[in-house]
């Protein structure tokens, strides 16, 4: 997948990926496995994301670890990949912004990813990359229509892809825009950040209304947070057949 220079310091080199979540909704399946290393294809999710930040031509990503860290921290030594991994261990959850926000000298003044290591993204990230560097705003969210908008940040759009509105999990959704998990950053961001623990949804998204931007991706994206959308994302993957899409059998 080739990607497009973001903004005057070329294409994101560094990428959050999200993984320390405890997976309670996937309960069991996460009680002795952490959800970024559920099987898809018979690869742990995490090792598709390092594939795919690997194609965007990523060279480093933190990996943030909590529930069984141990198992991620195997898994990275034995990873085999291109991409450099830099483990965060948090004692105590910081939450998707405080994770970011306590680590600013990983990605210093240059754009990056952030993305969410429990979210199936089999989508061209390419429109994602051009928007950002045209608008150069914030933060640029990828989009997906979601079929439970009520367990979501549900988002509207403005001219030119401008986020106007933004409601995290809403009783009472406008519509089924949501965020698909996987953002372009700017070192702008800092300024919208949590200086402790927090979460981008509810604490980081409602002030950039008006400021951030969204492109819907075409493709499937699947937030693999229940034992339903577990199965869906696998069923999804070997439809697709999305492991010969990264040169390796199913």
């Amino acid at each position: 997948m080739e990607i497009t220079p973001c903004g005057s310091s070329g294409r994101p080199k560094k990428a959050f990926l999200l993984a320390a979540g405890l997976g309670t909704r996937l309960w069991p399946l996460t009680r002795k496995t952490p959800k970024c290393l559920l099987p898809l294809g018979g690869k742990p999710i995490l090792h598709w994301w390092i594939k795919l930040l690997e194609s965007l031509g990523v060279e480093e990503a933190l990996v943030n670890l909590h529930h069984l860290a141990g198992q991620v921290e195997d898994f990275a030594r034995g990873s085999g990949h291109a991409l450099r991994l830099r483990l965060f261990h948090e004692p105590r959850l910081l939450g998707s912004a405080g994770t970011i926000s306590a680590n600013r000298d990983f990605v210093g003044n240059e754009p990056f990813w952030i993305c969410y290591a429990d979210t199936l993204v089999a989508a061209d990230l390419k429109p994602l990359v051009e928007l950002h560097r045209r608008e150069l705003p914030p933060l640029t969210s990828g989009l997906f229509k979601s079929s439970d908008p009520k367990a979501c940040g549900i988002l509207e759009l403005g001219s030119g892809g401008r986020i106007v509105s933004f409601e995290e999990k809403p009783a009472f959704p406008r519509c089924d825009l949501a965020c698909a998990g996987v953002f372009v950053a700017s070192p702008a961001l800092w300024g919208y950040l949590p200086a402790g623990c927090g979460d981008i949804g509810r604490d980081v998204m409602p002030g950039l209304v008006g400021r951030a931007f969204g492109r819907l991706l075409r493709g499937t994206v699947i937030d693999i947070g229940t034992p339903q959308a577990y199965g869906l994302a696998r069923k999804r993957w070997a439809e697709l057949g999305l492991s010969r899409r990264f040169g390796e059998k199913a």
